[in-house]
């Protein structure tokens, strides 16, 4: 049986409470035979600072370089408002992207046909959904240099965000972005913003020459990123695999975390590149939902998205995507059953809390097995 080094770091609010329930179906996975888990818990975020005075520590982040895949729940809540910027609760995530060298978001948008309805728009534009942000991680202006704020006196101040690109930042990405494609429905829709940005012109220059060299069966089109948020809203089953760069990567996979009918629906895997000895790659695996502070600890807490994390954990660095589509299968067909949590309650279903729908998705999976 293979056996996996997994560090999960549960974090802040209702991170911890949906964690717990990914651990029930990685004791369900260890019980039925298809992997061992050698796992770690440790602290990142809010208690991380509470306990040592920084969003991640040293010995945490070594726990993070050994591990075959970490699992994240989620970081921040009011009560560190006030710390200071650079450890800051999301600082730890940050440092564990740049760090790890997760280069690479991937962020699927899938509409399950019994949620259609609970999608913000009409049922015909999103049922049957599927698609995937593509959002480079690691460059553009959430990393980029100078990054400050000065004070030029008279009361005023002046903030700079420095956006970054390289050539080869631009290639690593296209191709995870087209060798994704060549999986699924073999389209590619790039997007940045040339009209207004030099790193949107070398973006387009970029893709398109990877493109032309190394990806000519696989359709490719550009489009402004604001068109593409336009359009996300208006037809969004007509893209496939959209990508992108770090901050428009940001704002559109929540657009389409939207197009689901709720952020507690969604996964996502956070990647890095391929080690030449091992074949294997550095990877983190989380929700996109945040912390929830309002709700955390009243067992309210959806827990598809850190299942589905877990599920995407299997898919990309366990070698499991039988076991990854069984879970799928089941939370589809919980789902279909009309179970919802309070995040998606509707007519005609009943609304759970998050054991009772982790209870449900457990029992599905064991009637799948």
């Amino acid at each position: 049986m293979a056996r996996f080094k997994l560090l999960l770091l549960p974090g802040d609010g209702i991170g911890p409470e949906v964690m717990g329930e990914a651990m029930r179906v990685l004791a369900w996975i260890e019980k039925r035979g298809f992997a061992s888990f050698a796992i770690e818990e440790d602290l990142v975020g809010g208690c991380a600072y509470d306990a040592h005075g920084k969003a991640i520590s040293e010995a945490t982040m070594q726990k993070a370089l050994a591990a075959d895949a970490v699992l994240f729940g989620a970081v921040g809540g009011p009560k560190w408002d006030k710390v200071p910027y650079e450890v800051r609760p999301e600082a730890g995530l940050l440092r564990l992207r740049k760090d790890l060298g997760l280069f690479a978001n991937i962020r699927p948008a899938i509409c399950y046909p019994a949620l259609a309805d609970a999608s913000s728009l009409k049922r015909e534009l999103v049922e049957g959904l599927d698609i995937v942000i593509v959002r480079e991680l690691t460059g553009g202006v959430y990393f980029g240099e100078p990054k400050t704020i000065t004070d030029l006196g008279n009361g005023q101040k002046r903030a700079i965000d420095t956006q970054v690109y390289d050539t080869y930042e631009i290639e690593r990405i296209a191709r995870v972005a087209f060798e994704l494609a060549k999986k699924r429905r073999n389209k590619v829709t790039s997007m940045e913003k040339r009209n207004v940005m030099k790193t949107g012109v070398l973006w387009h220059e970029v893709v398109s020459q990877v493109h032309q060299r190394e990806y000519k069966d696989v359709e490719l089109e550009h489009m402004l990123a604001d068109a593409g948020g336009m359009q996300l809203v208006r037809a969004p089953k007509q893209f496939d695999v959209i990508v992108t760069d770090n901050l428009f990567g940001d704002m559109l996979s929540d657009v389409a975390a939207m197009l689901t009918g709720s952020l507690g629906m969604l996964p996502s895997a956070s990647l890095g590149e391929v080690d030449a000895k091992t074949k294997k790659r550095r990877a983190l695996y989380e929700p996109v939902h945040g912390s929830a502070p309002d709700i955390a600890g009243k067992g309210l807490a959806n827990p598809i998205a850190m299942i589905g994390s877990l599920g995407m954990a299997l898919r990309y660095s366990f070698g499991l995507g039988d076991v990854a589509d069984k879970i799928e299968q089941a939370v589809a067909t919980v789902l279909a059953a009309g179970l919802r949590t309070a995040d998606l309650r509707g007519s005609g279903t009943k609304t759970v809390g998050t054991r009772e729908m982790s209870d449900a998705i457990l029992a599905e999976l064991e009637r799948l097995q």
